[in-house]
């Protein structure tokens, strides 16, 4: 079975821990202080995150109902981390009935999940230099690698295929989650996500409340096809909004010469 004809990913907004990284590379760490003690699991939306939620939930609104009144979604996901099941009910979405999926929670980042800025590169610069060179297989100390992030997403696509291929379905979830699914769904190589991870283009980032829609419907004519061939990431919590628009998912094949030339890049130490 096919995944849903439309599948839309939605990172929460702005969360107190966000908040709190947002102050520490500014050198202040006092935030930090108030959060200990707590599992980020527990972490609430901050003021700003609310108002995201909101502006996301009204233009979801604008851009999927129809004039009737009935459910703008099949099916309504959410993480069971308390600020992505925050931003689920401000969204506001009518008559929304949502299913909780710990699957879809967050990336364990553990040593390093409430780790200031400045102690993350005292006491733990050797594995964040790491990070940069090897970030698909990367793993944080006691966390979690992103390989490993894609395994259990493998669970969530999983019962897409078997329940919801004929569905319009929302998830609300995580900035990492929003980057396993395109590993997943658009088959990405590791070395297109270490480009994206490293790059600093605006439209590598997945911004709080951000949006990233999956069809298998054709925007130009319409057509219906048993692949997800088109995405748009969106922000609708950005002054200006900021869309890619409708991109085609182009998934990479390599011949045996293709993937010599991939095996060169990492040169031999040893004959």
């Amino acid at each position: 079975m096919p995944l849903p004809i439309d599948l839309i990913l939605i990172r929460h907004g702005q969360s107190e821990g966000n908040a709190a990284k947002r102050r520490s590379e500014k050198g202040d760490n006092s935030a930090y202080a108030l959060l200990g003690g707590r599992h980020t699991r527990s972490f609430r939306l901050s003021e700003k995150g609310r108002g995201q939620a909101a502006q996301a939930g009204k233009w979801l609104k604008e851009e999927f109902t129809h004039g009737d009144n009935v459910p703008i979604f099949d099916r309504y996901i959410t993480s069971e981390y308390v600020r992505a099941m925050e931003t689920s009910a401000l969204l506001d979405l009518p008559d929304a009935t949502w299913f909780r999926n710990f699957y879809l929670t967050e990336r364990d980042w553990g040593d390093l999940e409430l780790c200031p800025d400045d102690e993350r590169s005292e006491k733990y610069g050797k594995a964040m230099r790491m990070r940069n060179t090897e970030p698909f297989f990367w793993k944080p100390p006691n966390g979690e690698s992103f390989a490993e992030l894609c395994l259990r997403l493998d669970r969530v696509l999983f019962t897409l295929h078997r329940e919801c291929s004929e569905m319009k379905v929302v998830i609300v979830c995580h900035g990492e989650v929003m980057r396993a699914f395109r590993v997943l769904i658009e088959r990405m190589s590791q070395q297109k996500f270490k480009q994206i991870h490293n790059s600093k283009k605006t439209e590598n980032r997945v911004n709080n409340c951000e949006i990233l829609h999956y069809s298998r419907r054709n925007p130009q004519t319409g057509e219906i096809s048993t692949h997800t061939d088109w995405m748009k990431q969106s922000r609708p919590a950005n002054y200006p909004f900021w869309t890619t628009g409708w991109k085609k998912i182009y998934r990479p094949k390599y011949s045996n010469d293709d993937l010599m030339e991939i095996v060169k890049m990492s040169p031999s130490v040893l004959e």
